[in-house]
């Protein structure tokens, strides 16, 4: 093997590009999803939130400094039927003339392996705030970065439901599902 064949083939090697940090600096609102789902006398439910604003700041090579915030206006509830969201915004529930917004805070991100994350971080709901721990995938797809995320919330602990409501006829835990949208930097 001639030197200049080798010597081709190491620059090669050398100009291979390794992997290289992708950032999320914005989220896509119209694009990104927050749904949930619940029983409520033994049917499964199904439900979104119209309206939230959300900020990311995640760089996939700086877990230490990365960052996130949702904001989601309570008001925009779509449980499936009128009936349902006129109960929700109630004091019983969610009571939104007092508590139009939840909101979560991240507090760190820690990597799970294969594009997984745990976000741990504060989660606020009608006055009342928990630390949560929820798992993240990040699907990147082309220039855009895909978060999908579940989180089960346990309604007691959030005084969600109370009265008449404290049965068992809505299950206490409700699945809630996001799918946040942002463009890589």
């Amino acid at each position: 093997m001639s030197i200049r064949l080798l010597l081709a083939a190491a620059c090669c090697l050398i100009v291979v590009p390794a992997a290289h940090a992708v950032e999320y600096t914005r989220v896509n609102t119209t694009a990104s999803q927050i749904s949930f789902t619940y029983n409520q006398m033994g049917s499964r439910m199904y439900g979104t939130f119209g309206k939230f604003d959300a900020t990311l700041d995640f760089d996939t090579d700086n877990l230490a400094s990365a960052r996130t915030t949702l904001h989601i206006d309570l008001t925009s509830i779509d449980a499936g039927s009128e009936d349902a969201n006129t109960e929700l915004v109630k004091p019983a529930w969610f009571d939104t003339e007092k508590f139009p917004v939840a909101v979560f805070e991240s507090i760190r991100f820690s990597p799970a392996g294969d594009n997984r994350y745990l976000v741990d971080g504060h989660l606020t709901l009608k006055g009342i705030t928990r630390e949560v721990q929820v798992p993240v995938q990040l699907k990147p797809d082309s220039s855009i970065g895909i978060f999908d995320g579940e989180l089960v919330l346990k309604r007691d602990e959030f005084g969600l439901g109370a009265g008449e409501w404290a049965d068992t006829v809505v299950s206490k835990d409700i699945d809630i599902k996001f799918k946040v949208v942002a463009p890589a930097q």
